[in-house]
């Protein structure tokens, strides 16, 4: 059985793995239809949940807090609004476009308990919305 060359074997996985990257990547913001008659995109979240608290991270570039909303609806955490070009970019010739762009909404399931404070904020392009966890 003849060695396989390392360089050969991990080039080829490294590219492996960008493709695989660069798929998801553009998976992740397509255009999916929201539950209204716009079209619309989903931003990617994470959810941290410890003891007292959960917090969820919806990254929106761009986004300014006021164009955001973020309400409890059942077992979800709804969070929408609006992102689109600044109007000095309006007129501009366009020779990329990756961030997404127009109307976006993601429902984010939570864990089952209570909740009596909410809290929101923008940090470095994110929004945070933190929920305490009732006694």
């Amino acid at each position: 059985m003849a060695m396989r060359n390392p360089n050969d074997w991990m080039w080829a996985d490294a590219l492996g793995m960008i493709a695989r990257a660069e798929r998801l990547h553009r998976q992740m913001f397509q255009p999916t239809p929201a539950r209204s008659a716009h079209l619309g995109w989903e931003p990617p979240v994470d959810v941290l949940e410890t003891p007292t608290e959960v917090l969820i991270l919806a990254a929106l570039p761009g986004v300014a807090e006021g164009q955001v909303e973020a309400v409890i609806d059942g077992a979800e955490l709804v969070i929408s609004g609006v992102r689109a070009l600044p109007d000095a970019f309006r007129t501009a010739v366009i020779h990329r476009l990756e961030l997404p762009q127009g109307r976006f909404e993601r429902r984010v399931p939570l864990p089952a308990g209570r909740y009596d404070q909410v809290s929101r904020q923008m940090i470095d392009g994110c929004l945070a919305v933190t929920l305490h966890k009732s006694a």
